[in-house]
């Protein structure tokens, strides 16, 4: 079975975010570090089935570099009920929208 994740773009996502939408963020440590979205929350992929449980609570919008591994986790996440969005084109769309990162 397959369960449909709604992909949004950075305007979008912002939209979602104002709207009480908690952003996990699904890379590394080390691109974590270099930056992400602001009030975000770090759950790397690899973490996510152990981890996510404290984030519930949202609807969640996963992202992660380039949109790949975030659609993947938002399925995931999907699939066990959870109302989740994937960020398209991840960090890179985001950047490239002029909003800004926390360091």
């Amino acid at each position: 079975m397959s369960y449909a994740v709604k992909d949004v773009d950075p305007g979008q996502a912002k939209e979602l975010m104002d709207a009480g939408w908690r952003v996990i963020d699904v890379r590394t440590d080390a691109e974590w570090a270099e930056g992400h979205v602001a009030g975000s929350h770090h759950v790397p992929m690899d973490q996510v089935v152990e981890e996510i449980g404290g984030h519930l609570e949202h609807p969640l919008l996963v992202v992660c570099a380039s949109g790949g591994r975030a659609a993947r986790v938002a399925q995931y996440l999907s699939a066990q009920g959870v109302e989740t969005a994937n960020l398209d084109g991840g960090l890179h769309s985001w950047e490239a929208a002029g909003l800004p990162l926390e360091r």
